[in-house]
């Protein structure tokens, strides 16, 4: 058996290693652009000088050596012969599979702006490339203009913040972390953004980028008129799938490579996992699609049981915070709990005995209970008490023999 994977990140990893640890004599070759295996959720690390290239690491040195995987690096796939089960690099190289797996990642969205894709100056925060390329110009820049307030927008943010730059952060949205924030949560932490002098422009577009005669960012053009010096400008506005190589339509494509829940694609022996796949962009869910395809790719039925994605931790500017599910409610019929105290923001969405989504802002103790509500919809309507009271101890059971079980009634 010839197994193929593209793609060297958290599905692609840790796809191969289980295809090793269940098939012990298969050949296992990973293809990927990259010549270094680092996680790209802590690429902030890097940029604030916390932590170098080999740090980012998540797996060991001697990694493709212990599990006998062959990885070609710096290798960018340029087409996929499904008939003759061939994958196609831009050298001309071609390599055969009994069975691929599609883990290609994504890459960030540069917005089609006036002057923005021209520009010099410009970046994205998705490669450690990226980060060397922004510090180069950070030396001599004192304005920077973040373009996006999401994770990764806020990623950048904690990246560049030292003396003597001046960082503006815009955001489409009305909000910092649209997704993952309400009003109230936002409000916390732009206040906190304010006391390091960072601005955020929200509810505006950036219209136009101004370049110097050298052809750099020079100013930042927003929809309400408002104009901001800049020598860089960090684009996290976004990602799209790493879907280039695919040439024709016997993959079926949507935002991403569309899969069942074997992680199985409806071309025969092709499978797909992670960010390519646009389903859930959090690290967790690239690893347990790459692991389930491992097993079905290996013949073992396996299905991917957990793809709740809502789900996002975060420390910022040292006040932790965990979002999960629908942090605000989708009409008035939903109940929301709220609890605010001296640094504390508590805020749980619940209807008919369901919770749907909740934020925790400097208590996030109550995480893991609620991540397990939310994600399985069990239903708390039989316990009688306080909803931020409720723990794991609520749903054990004693049987007539003694033994422990937990009653878990999901919707």
């Amino acid at each position: 058996m010839q197994y193929l994977i593209i793609g060297a990140s958290a599905a692609g990893i840790n796809a191969a290693k289980t295809l090793r640890n269940l098939d012990k004599d298969s050949e296992i070759t990973i293809i990927s652009k990259d010549d270094s295996v680092y996680s790209r959720c802590m690429l902030h690390r890097a940029l604030d000088g916390s932590r170098t290239l080999k740090e980012l690491s998540f797996i060991e040195e001697d990694f493709f050596e212990k599990y006998n995987i062959n990885w070609i690096k710096n290798a960018a796939v340029s087409n996929i012969d499904i008939d003759n089960k061939k994958v196609l690099v831009e050298d001309k190289t071609s390599y055969k599979f009994d069975k691929l797996l599609i883990a290609s990642g994504a890459s960030s969205f540069i917005p089609p702006v006036k002057n923005l894709r021209e520009a010099k100056g410009v970046y994205s925060l998705r490669n450690f490339e990226d980060v060397t390329a922004i510090e180069n110009t950070l030396k001599n820049a004192k304005n920077v203009v973040i373009l996006g307030a999401g994770l990764v927008g806020v990623d950048a943010v904690l990246g560049i913040m030292r003396k003597n730059i001046k960082i503006s952060i815009v955001e489409m949205g009305d909000r910092l972390l649209p997704l993952q924030l309400d009003k109230k949560a936002s409000s916390i932490y732009e206040k906190l953004l304010k006391e390091k002098n960072i601005d955020l422009f929200t509810s505006v577009k950036l219209e136009e980028v101004i370049l110097n005669e050298s052809g750099y960012a020079h100013k930042a053009v927003l929809s309400d008129s408002t104009t901001l010096d800049c020598d860089m400008i960090i684009v996290a506005a976004g990602v799209r799938p790493n879907i280039n190589f695919i040439k024709d339509n016997m993959i079926k494509v949507e935002k991403g490579i569309v899969v069942d829940k074997y992680c199985k694609t409806n071309a025969p022996d092709i499978y797909a996992a992670g960010d390519v796949t646009f389903t859930a962009p959090i690290w967790p869910i690239a690893v347990k699609q790459g692991i389930t395809a491992a097993f079905n790719m290996s013949g073992n039925n396996k299905d991917l049981t957990d793809n709740f994605g809502m789900k996002n931790s975060m420390n910022l500017l040292g006040l932790e915070c965990v979002s999960l599910g629908n942090v605000n409610p989708p009409d008035n019929t939903y109940d929301v709990d709220i609890i605010e105290g001296q640094g504390i923001y508590k805020k749980i969405i619940h209807k008919d005995g369901i919770i749907y989504g909740a934020l925790l802002i400097g208590d996030i103790s109550y995480c893991g209970v609620l991540g397990e509500l939310i994600k399985n919809k069990i239903n708390i309507e039989h316990i009688h008490k306080n909803i931020f009271d409720i723990d794991y101890s609520d749903f054990y059971n004693v049987d007539l023999d003694g033994q422990y079980n937990y009653k878990l009634v999901s919707k």
